[in-house]
């Protein structure tokens, strides 16, 4: 990436992170004129893209974090982690409100009124028409969980077209040629199909797909293709591509392997997939007993490349654990936040891949990087300011950055 990059301080008072991830709370978004941050403290702000000047600012009416973030048409959508679980369109040139929604009238009022418990916002995903959100609900009753959540079918105007109900954590959307694919990770209820594919017209199912383990994780992420989809399994820690027949072909990212004694696995988080081929991206080790592990999986927090024919071409480390992708067409950025168990600062940062052929470029940042977002050369990002229990230093600011690949 290029050397000239452009920061801007993010208002507001926020707490740092610290050696272990505290889930998402800043979004960003790229579009012809703005790059528009959403922050922990629930604001949004729409900065000039060429200048970084601000154009416009909304203040949070709420105690909640904005956790996603899109663009439709002339409008911004925002979705928050908090009481309401809102979803809200602001003009992308003036910041008025244009509509808004409270997912928690459908998922539920939180229990409690920590970070777990809100309703929560997840993913966006857009086409030319409508923008396509989903919301969950956690809740805990003694051993017994359980989700509520809701996919949305949102007109332009707010006009809600269709819903998708279950009682499974969807983790992430996409949408193509009429279809919207919904990754669900968790399913401790009724719902036990990881992947399901609707019809934009009117959000009936078109299939379902299931990874062939037990347990209740099930789909980590999920990228469609004109025919099919590519998904990332948290229920046996593989990538699958599913076509019209079913499964196609799966490889191995971060399965478990026995090391040193133990035996250990990494969740892989994300997954970027075109006719050249697919970037999956793997998270932290966990150890199959417990939580605590002095060894790291050797393809832990790793982008790898598979062919369009499922075959591993190259993979290279991302340093630390990454809460999202950005992508344009064969593009794909990772930001870099903690890896928690060495607690290394040179890891943080953001990294570009080809589909194809791997690492572009990279660059580091002093705090962690949360949220990015890409639009054709342009990339813009979120730093946190960290500090690793071990060691009490405050590294990094809230800001946003803006540079080019």
């Amino acid at each position: 990436m290029s050397d000239a990059w452009r920061t801007v301080d993010i208002d507001g008072d926020i707490d740092p992170a610290r050696s272990r991830q505290m889930g998402r709370r800043s979004a960003v978004t790229l579009t012809d004129e703005y790059v528009v941050v959403g922050t922990a403290m629930g604001a949004v702000v729409a900065s000039d893209r060429r200048t970084l000047g601000e154009c416009w600012r909304v203040e949070p009416d709420s105690e909640a974090a904005v956790v996603s973030i899109t663009s439709l048409a002339d409008s911004v959508v925002i979705g928050e982690r908090g009481a309401a679980g809102a979803i809200r369109a602001y003009d992308l040139d003036s910041g008025t409100v244009r509509w808004r929604y409270a997912t928690a009238t459908d998922v539920g009022a939180p229990k409690q009124r920590t970070r777990f418990f809100l309703p929560f916002v997840v993913d966006f995903a857009v086409d030319d028409d409508r923008v396509y959100a989903a919301a969950r609900r956690y809740e805990r009753d003694g051993d017994r969980r359980s989700f509520s959540s809701v996919v949305y079918a949102f007109d332009a105007d707010g006009t809600i077209a269709w819903t998708y109900e279950t009682d499974a954590s969807p983790i992430s959307v996409a949408v193509r040629d009429g279809r919207v694919a919904v990754a669900y990770n968790r399913c401790p209820g009724e719902h036990h199909h990881g992947l399901v594919v609707l019809d934009t017209e009117d959000g009936t199912i078109r299939y379902r797909w299931d990874p062939p383990a037990d347990g209740q994780r099930r789909v980590g992420d999920v990228s469609l293709l004109d025919t099919g989809a590519v998904v990332t399994s948290h229920a046996d820690y593989r990538g699958y591509r599913i076509g019209p027949g079913g499964t196609e072909w799966r490889i191995d990212l971060a399965t478990a392997r026995e090391i040193d004694g133990e035996t250990v696995y990494a969740y892989p988080n994300h997954v970027h997939a075109t006719d050249d081929g697919a970037v999956f991206v793997t998270g932290n080790t966990y150890p199959e007993e417990g939580r605590e592990t002095a060894v790291l999986h050797p393809d832990e927090q790793t982008a790898v490349g598979v062919s369009p024919e499922g075959i591993r071409e190259w993979s290279t480390s991302v340093g630390g654990f990454a809460a999202e992708l950005a992508t344009a067409a064969d593009t794909v950025v990772v930001p870099s936040a903690q890896q928690f168990r060495t607690r290394d600062p040179g890891v943080h940062g953001l990294s570009a891949f080809d589909v194809a052929t791997g690492t572009i470029t990279s660059h580091q940042t002093a705090g962690i990087a949360t949220a990015v977002a890409l639009e054709g050369e342009t990339v813009a990002a979120v730093e946190e300011p960290v500090v690793y229990h071990d060691e009490g230093r405050r590294r990094g600011a809230y800001r946003l950055l803006v540079g080019s690949l």
